[in-house]
């Protein structure tokens, strides 16, 4: 079944070319784009619109590839051993098993999210290159062999933090998301808010696109903080005629903090608004 996207989630033409490229040629489909344009949510909506189960990996500075595969906990064999217990005669008792080995085992085909592979060590890609290429791992503890029953779908998200290593970007397909344009954010706009007024839209949108135009913004506002501020407009009651000014000139919209996340954006702002008031 070819993805489309679903009622939750609306997908351009290429990333949805992007996703059954990927699903089709088996490759893990590395997705990159501003924080916020919903990449991680492409992977829970993909497994939504296919029925299967979604496990998700969510990378940190300290995640290791092995944590993936499985972890052995020696501390509790060690703690059993002292205690007496007749579990510790089996030492597959304490293999814990990671999210690739969850993946590989599923009875029905998985999507499996690496999310933000960008935040870990930049060795982390590598050290998995065999695994996502073969769809297998060798447990030396049990002397066992992992074999995928199905190779999973995954999908890989980065923030574009550090770069990937080459010999890892050959294995994946890729896909930028672009910063949805206007007419696209109205659309996914109306996925979340379907009755909003027309005009409280028009002017919401005018100004969330306006702050992302100022040159010199350490953070632009993302989807997600425009969904927030939506949010924050329609439970305060905000009237469209708020959010501009009489005279045309620029205005600080309402709510601010919802779209701007650092003093110095704030700063930056209030300063341009300020001189093109003069």
């Amino acid at each position: 079944m070819a993805f489309s996207g679903t009622s939750n989630y609306i997908a351009t033409k290429d990333l949805q070319l992007a996703v059954n490229a990927a699903i089709t040629l088996e490759r893990p489909l590395l997705i990159k784009g501003e924080p916020g344009t919903g990449k991680t949510l492409l992977a829970e909506e993909l497994a939504a619109s296919l029925g299967t189960d979604l496990i998700q990996w969510h990378i940190k500075s300290t995640t290791k590839a092995q944590q993936g595969l499985y972890e052995y906990d020696a501390v509790s064999r060690l703690r059993d051993s002292q205690l007496g217990d007749d579990r510790v005669h089996d030492i597959s008792n304490y293999i814990v098993k990671g999210k690739l080995w969850q993946a590989f085992t599923a009875e029905k085909r998985p999507v499996l999210l690496i999310d933000e592979i960008d935040k870990a060590d930049i060795e982390f890609p590598n050290d998995l290159l065999l695994e996502l290429d073969k769809m297998e791992f060798f447990v030396y503890e049990t002397q066992e062999r992992v074999v995928a029953k199905q190779r999973p779908i995954v999908i890989i998200t980065s923030n574009n933090e550090k770069e990937l290593p080459d010999a890892f970007l050959r294995r994946c397909f890729f896909h930028y998301i672009k910063f949805p344009t206007p007419e696209e954010m109205q659309d996914i706009v109306d996925v979340h808010f379907p009755n909003l007024k027309k005009r409280l839209l028009e002017e919401a949108l005018n100004a969330f696109f306006e702050i992302r135009d100022v040159p010199g913004l350490k953070k632009k506002p993302s989807t997600s903080e425009l969904i927030d501020w939506l949010k924050l407009l329609v439970a305060e009651d905000i009237p469209p005629e708020a959010l501009h000014s009489k005279d045309g000139k620029a205005t600080i919209p309402p709510l601010y903090g919802a779209l701007l996340k650092n003093e110095q954006d704030i700063h930056l702002f209030e300063k341009l608004v300020f001189m093109a008031r003069r």
